[in-house]
């Protein structure tokens, strides 16, 4: 969430989704599925397809999402996305790119060492330049060691270099930077940000969620602020600091916080019955355990450094982080904040759409989207559902939300309409164009008032579109996110992978399918 623009095989026992399942990889069979798959694509005896994940319909249609190999080594830009009848027999496939992986050599002219240098230079040359909205790097840490990979996500394969550059940017957000380069010449061929920018019975009084119950841990003791029901996610302080693991929330009484900011629980109530709702949201929606889909809960860290005017999700320590705000009296813990940021989460571990240009986009669409579906799936009377983005943090001072989805230029920034230049946005200015679709998709084209809030949502060629309703609109992009998408998806590929999904959920003739159509060509993607 950017300030100002963002913010063995085992079978889940509670898949159940619009007649699919999903299933976890890493079994003997799932291997031997895999090599089988490798011969039948043609493809050749130097590359190996690696399961994902699987999601089985209930006709026995598989959708298997595989990561490539090319002699041992990682193919970014290879993965994949295998259709196949219940018997096996591959219908169809979904390719991040088209064409062989081989890179010309496999050898490497500069050493794991001189790769590490490369990316660590082209990294600090950043620090103290503002790149639009992120805030700037004010330092950078060495970094480790270079790991040989095939770059293959341009289209032209070559042997690359990826590093990970680590360092801490000018608003105290930490930054992991995951460098790519030629292991020739030492070129930057890409690079991207990974921190992604929210048993007992308990009462909790949080800063925006209100009065809720809260699911906890005791100990025999003291109460934890520990849901074991939802995969152990748990929160804790970070008590202004930016670096540690933070002091678990524990408590004598099990009533949590007063609602006001001046009680450091407060916040943290908002924090663990965010993480609790979006958990039920994806379980329950779509059948999803917990953000990986193992039913391991996440863990959220609020009161992160002073003054911090944000909030992050970073998937290598599997958790939400959460700032205090102006003078620390604004914590960013409001509930679509929370579902957007873990809803990154869920991305990395299904379509994995990078974060720059047009994927980059439908990464931040895809988080507004489904911290939108999280906060009228909780229906409270504190935060009441809204296609408003950070309506109640007053990021900008002036009461008015982070974004608008119903017309997404109401923000200053955000793009209403695809257009060739909107790859070049910053991916939370061009995600506007994917908001704007699923708005459209939802709710339909003009002017109406939805739970006490006005939209009057345009179209690019003047068309009137009717809305699917929210519920419908959901499931179609999560299934052309876990089924269809990869990770070089753009707003064209986003169209022919929503479209896809509707005829799978509910017919190539239906009115879903035509209103996807229809709600697409209004956003200017034909």
């Amino acid at each position: 969430m950017k300030r100002k623009l963002a913010l063995g095989a085992v079978l889940s026992t509670s898949a159940v989704l619009a007649g699919a399942i999903q299933v976890g990889a890493g079994s003997a069979h799932a291997a031997s599925a895999s090599a089988a798959a490798a011969r039948a694509l043609g493809l050749s005896g130097q590359e190996q397809l690696i399961v994902k994940g699987t999601i089985v319909d209930a006709d026995g249609t598989q959708h298997v999402r595989y990561e490539r190999t090319f002699a041992g080594l990682p193919v970014l830009g290879g993965d994949l996305i295998v259709h196949q009848s219940a018997q096996g027999a591959i219908r169809s496939t979904d390719r991040a790119v088209a064409g062989p992986v081989a890179p010309a050599t496999l050898t490497p002219k500069l050493t794991a060492a001189q790769a590490a240098s490369k990316a660590h230079g082209a990294v600090a040359a950043t620090v103290g330049v503002q790149d639009g909205d992120e805030p700037a790097l004010v330092s950078v840490d060495r970094p480790g060691s270079a790991q040989l990979v095939v770059w293959a996500a341009s289209g032209t394969p070559r042997l690359a270099h990826r590093t990970t550059v680590e360092g801490v940017r000018a608003d105290c957000t930490p930054s992991r930077q995951v460098v790519v380069t030629d292991a020739a010449s030492g070129e930057v061929l890409s690079t991207h940000e990974q921190v992604q920018t929210a048993n007992a019975t308990g009462s909790g009084k949080g800063v925006f969620v209100g009065s809720v119950t809260l699911t906890t841990n005791y100990t025999g003791s003291t109460f934890e602020l520990r849901d074991n029901t939802r995969g152990g996610q748990y929160t804790v302080s970070m008590n202004g600091k930016q670096g540690g693991k933070g002091t678990l929330y524990t408590d004598a009484d099990n009533a949590w916080g007063t609602g006001l900011v001046s009680s450091t629980q407060s916040a943290a109530v908002d924090a663990q019955y965010g993480a609790a709702v979006t958990w039920d949201f994806y379980k329950n929606t779509f059948g999803r355990n917990g953000i990986k889909n193992n039913g391991v809960g996440a863990y959220s860290r609020v009161h992160y450094g002073r003054n911090y005017v944000n909030a992050f999700w970073d998937d290598s320590c599997f958790c939400m982080t959460y700032g205090d705000g102006a003078s620390n009296t604004h914590p960013l813990t409001e509930l679509d904040v929370a579902g957007h940021e873990m809803s990154h989460g869920v991305t990395a571990n299904t379509a994995g759409l990078n974060y720059s240009g047009e994927s980059g986009g439908l990464n931040e669409a895809t988080s507004d989207i489904f911290g939108t579906g999280v906060e009228f799936y909780a229906n409270l009377a504190a935060d009441k559902g809204d296609y408003l983005i950070g309506e109640l943090i007053n990021i900008n001072g002036d009461g008015t939300p982070l974004r608008y989805m119903d017309k997404p230029s109401k923000d200053g920034g955000s793009a209403d309409y695809w257009s060739s230049g909107v790859g070049n946005l910053d991916v939370h200015y061009s995600s506007g164009v994917g908001n704007h679709f699923f708005y459209l998709l939802a709710e339909g084209s003009g002017a109406k008032t939805i739970n006490g809030v006005s939209y009057n949502s345009p179209t690019s060629n003047g068309s009137t579109v009717t809305g699917i309703g929210r519920d419908k609109a959901l499931q179609v992009w999560y299934r052309a996110l876990s089924v269809y998408m990869t990770s070089t998806t753009d707003y064209k590929g986003a169209r022919t992978a929503t479209l896809n999904a509707a005829k799978d959920l509910y017919g190539a003739t239906s009115t879903e399918y035509a209103q996807v159509a229809a709600a697409w060509a209004a956003v200017n993607v034909n």
